[in-house]
């Protein structure tokens, strides 16, 4: 549980930062789409796939999963985000699962 809060406030800070500044959303809807991502991130990324792969993987898949979730929910609620400003948002989202993948959510290997 502490992984997935600390994903929480990563992803929540870069993403809110991010809405408030580029899109026309309010903190609570940027803070709501934060975390419908980082639920899904961490369910689908963390929990399936980088337990089944590895790091570089996990990661593209994030990336992946950020815009086409930013996307739709831009579409949606009508933020105005442009597919370049989504990209640099999933490039940021990105760059800070790959650090937490790496760092954070890394465990050593059992030895027997």
């Amino acid at each position: 549980m502490n992984k997935f809060l600390l994903k929480w406030l990563i992803n929540g800070a870069i993403i809110v930062a991010f809405l408030m500044y580029y899109s026309d959303a309010s903190l609570l809807g940027a803070a709501i789409a934060a975390t419908g991502l980082t639920i899904i991130a961490y369910l689908v990324g963390d929990q399936l796939i980088l337990r089944n792969t590895n790091n570089l993987f996990a990661t593209i898949c994030d990336f992946v999963l950020t815009v086409i979730y930013f996307g739709a929910v831009s579409y949606i609620l009508d933020w105005k985000l442009s597919w370049g400003e989504t990209m640099f948002l999933a490039l940021l989202v990105g760059a800070g699962e790959w650090v937490m993948h790496r760092y954070v959510f890394h465990e050593e290997p059992q030895t027997a």
